[in-house]
């Protein structure tokens, strides 16, 4: 069983800072399919559409009969652990700061012999759960799990390096007034959140439930405003080498497309805090991430942006917002690009309506913010990409793979 990790000690300031690096991070065009699918948190290979073949590694044509038809699908993660061992020597440098280090051979229930890296609690001979997930270098590799969960596995030096797990970590959240920031401190402090940053926007606006939460020992309340890069340079300066995870949670909302408007103030304050708000903070708080981000067990590890479905598919009720959203997204993209040297994860994510104060008159089903908070976490242990969060995230992120121009229409009317 994994021992459980201990509280961490304060850092000697005279000692050095392991600076980052990266494991292998080469692959093949095909191989970005497993890529995808860690990112979103799923379990998929490639399957021949003409013999049913489950192909691993990820090849142009069917290792069976050759066939071109190769379709990214769902499969048994099961399998059985043959073979094991320990590695205690590396040439590469990722590896080689990180051993001892256990990999094995796995012969997965769907067919392809499979080599995974493997927890330590796994029992050689027995059975094993396969599972993607992204490395340092933002690629998809194997891991085998136990069958079963156990009592901290997420724990195991393995699972630290390729999750971005709470526990133990200083969070920075950017707007703590806000319901969904309120929510995402609670949710990060039950993970094990080590100290919480709890960003105060405007500290003339009375919050009991702020108060309250700021009564906590672990909680540390920072004034910071994102539109103003004054303030996120001047919190940078006093925590920016503490933050291992921020959240960004300031966000604006408000209803309005284009052409019933004769100014562009709306669209303008929406940009102001959806996007100039995430580069101010990325431009202060980046650096330094990713100079802590290999520095122990308590590595800055994640950048987490809370946008919105509609980042995809424009909502022309909230056409200023909307494009706030897309051009979010594409910020963070960017900002993930930028990041992957240090093996910083960046999650975006993804939800329906939230039932907050601007989405009143908005129908059910609405999401809480508390749903949301716990999506994060989920997302954050599982170390992946992108979240969807709600029937109706998912039921548009569906619908925009198989018609966009159907969801186009549908969302305009």
């Amino acid at each position: 069983m994994t021992a459980p990790l201990v509280k961490p000690k304060k850092k000697n300031p005279v000692e050095r800072t392991r600076l980052a690096t990266r494991p292998p991070a080469p692959r093949s065009r095909s191989a970005q399919g497993l890529t995808r699918a860690a990112a979103e948190g799923s379990f998929e290979l490639q399957v021949c559409a003409e013999c049913n073949t489950v192909q691993y590694p990820a090849r142009e044509v069917c290792c069976n009969c050759l066939s071109e038809h190769l379709q990214w699908k769902p499969v048994d993660n099961r399998g059985e652990l043959i073979a094991t061992t320990t590695l205690r020597h590396s040439n590469d440098l990722y590896f080689r700061e990180r051993l001892p280090w256990r990999v094995g051979t796995v012969k997965m229930a769907a067919g392809p012999v499979v080599v995974a890296h493997v927890h330590e609690d796994c029992v050689a001979d027995g059975p094993v759960r396969l599972t993607l997930k992204l490395d340092r270098s933002g690629q998809a590799v194997l891991h085998a799990l136990p069958e079963k969960d156990t009592p901290n596995m997420n724990d195991a030096p393995q699972m630290r390096e390729s999750t971005c797990d709470p526990k133990f970590r200083r969070v920075l959240v950017t707007d703590g007034k806000s319901a969904m920031g309120l929510a995402v401190a609670k949710a990060m402090l039950d993970a094990g959140a080590n100290a919480v940053f709890l960003g105060d926007p405007t500290s003339w606006k009375a919050n009991a439930a702020f108060d309250k939460l700021a009564t906590d020992p672990r909680v540390q309340v920072v004034d910071i405003d994102v539109t103003d890069t004054d303030s996120v340079d001047r919190l940078a300066a006093s925590i920016g080498g503490k933050v291992e995870i921020l959240v960004n949670t300031a966000s604006y909302l408000r209803d309005g497309g284009i052409l019933g408007r004769k100014d562009v103030i709306l669209a303008r304050d929406a940009m102001e805090v959806n996007v100039l708000g995430l580069m101010r903070l990325a431009q202060a708080f980046g650096p330094g991430m990713c100079f802590r981000a290999a520095d122990g067990t308590n590595n800055a590890v994640a950048w987490v942006n809370i946008l919105s479905i509609h980042a995809f598919a424009a909502l022309p009720a909230r056409g200023a917002w909307s494009a706030s959203m897309a051009a979010a997204l594409s910020a963070a993209q960017t900002l993930r690009a930028e990041l992957s040297g240090a093996g910083v994860r960046v999650l975006n994510v993804f939800p329906g309506p939230i039932d907050e104060e601007w989405e009143q008159l908005t129908p059910p089903p609405k999401l809480a913010p508390a749903a949301i908070a716990k999506a994060i976490v989920k997302g954050l242990q599982d170390g992946i990409e992108d979240a969807y969060v709600g029937d109706i995230a998912e039921e548009i992120r569906e619908r925009l793979r198989e018609n966009y121009k159907a969801v186009e229409r549908e969302l305009g009317q």
